[in-house]
């Protein structure tokens, strides 16, 4: 594998429609960080709604650890 292509940027799937593509080249930098933060913090929150669901008997502390634990090692 040559890891000289590790640290490209990756491009725009295939599915991407073209409008997509123009408003996301088109945002500011700040204004990506700020989607990347919402999505993050939106996975974060779906994934503790079921953590909750799935396991209804544990408490908020217990939901919030598990959530930390899966984050931290979540791979691609």
């Amino acid at each position: 594998m040559d890891k000289s292509k590790n640290h490209t940027l990756p491009k725009f799937k295939e599915e991407t429609h073209p409008v997509q593509q123009e408003i996301f080249r088109n945002m500011s930098p700040e204004d990506k960080l700020n989607m990347s933060l919402s999505l993050y913090w939106s996975a974060r929150k779906l994934k503790a709604a079921a953590l909750k669901s799935q396991h209804p008997d544990w408490s908020e502390e217990e939901i919030e650890n598990k959530v930390k634990e899966i984050f931290m090692y979540a791979t691609t």
